[in-house]
């Protein structure tokens, strides 16, 4: 007994610490949100709460407002993830070759994820200025001055919801694309030259190379960008606050509503939004993780 305590007590009073901080500050935070979303708290008022079940879900899947953000939130995810992935993998495909100052390009490609969500929003939000004409502002003005004025568009102020929050992606996918484009590389540069030498040996053309060689490979490094990137799309709060403000009902997802009901002290439904959203990245993650571990544990 006292051989084992030897054995694992070292490392258990190591981890205690991080254990007690997480237990606390995350699972214990989402367990008091989870408890705050069924009571029928909705001022800031120091009067007795009363626990209401499940209402609060309820009437927020029956608010127009909150269901307009969720289908927000699902055409940005797919701009943002789409767009993402393909700019990614076609700069992944361009360095994989290896071009001369490829650290030069590297470099410029990851450079936008240095830079903060707010300050990135502040200038795509002057860039997607809505102006046109002689008030253009932005990449409309560019668009003028170029005689390009065909490409000039209000952005996120009209239109469809798609063209709406696709422009709300922009910016996410040029700040993103960069990260994705490393791990592609990386995934490139991990396959064994002895695959692609065999292929063209056995006289597979380059489109085949790739197609049934080296892009089965980067199944996994697809899959982890899919879950990272899909997760982050749930967390754009700071770009689109920072882009069209709190108020626009337009380029709402439940991150701002979320927001906007803390500022009108409603705790209860602030924190019934919170709960919606983690149980979405649940459902993206928890497949992920299951499938990980399953693959490790074949392994």
């Amino acid at each position: 007994m006292h051989g084992r305590i030897r054995t694992w007590g070292p490392g258990a009073l190591v981890l205690l610490p991080t254990v007690l901080l997480l237990g606390y500050f995350v699972y214990g935070l989402i367990a008091w949100t989870f408890n705050t979303s069924l009571t029928d708290k909705h001022n800031a008022r120091p009067v007795p709460t009363h626990h209401v079940g499940f209402e609060n879900y309820v009437n927020l899947f029956g608010e127009e407002r909150f269901l307009n953000s969720l289908k927000n939130l699902g055409v940005l995810t797919v701009a943002f993830i789409v767009g993402t992935l393909i700019f990614g993998l076609l700069w992944a495909l361009l360095l994989e070759k290896g071009v001369p100052g490829e650290g030069i390009f590297r470099s410029v490609f990851l450079f936008p994820m240095a830079v903060s969500m707010i300050a990135s929003g502040v200038v795509w939000g002057w860039l997607l200025n809505p102006s046109q004409g002689d008030d253009a502002r932005g990449l409309n003005r560019l668009f003028s001055i170029l005689h390009l004025n065909f490409l000039e568009n209000p952005w996120w102020t009209a239109g469809s919801r798609w063209t709406t929050m696709a422009s709300i992606a922009l910016p996410a996918v040029w700040q993103l694309s960069g990260y994705i484009m490393a791990l592609f590389l990386a995934g490139f540069r991990g396959i064994p030259p002895e695959l692609r030498e065999a292929a063209r040996v056995d006289g597979a053309s380059e489109f085949k190379l790739y197609r049934y060689v080296l892009f089965p490979q980067l199944s996994p490094i697809a899959l982890s960008a899919l879950i990272i990137l899909g997760h982050m799309s749930l967390k754009l709060f700071d770009l689109i606050y920072a882009i069209t403000g709190p108020n626009q009902f337009r380029t709402e997802v439940p991150s701002v509503y979320m927001w906007n009901t803390l500022l009108r002290s409603d705790m209860a439904k602030a924190a019934a939004i919170a709960i919606v959203l983690l149980a979405v990245v649940a459902v993206l993650v928890i497949p992920y993780v299951a499938y990980t571990v399953r693959q490790e544990s074949e392994e």
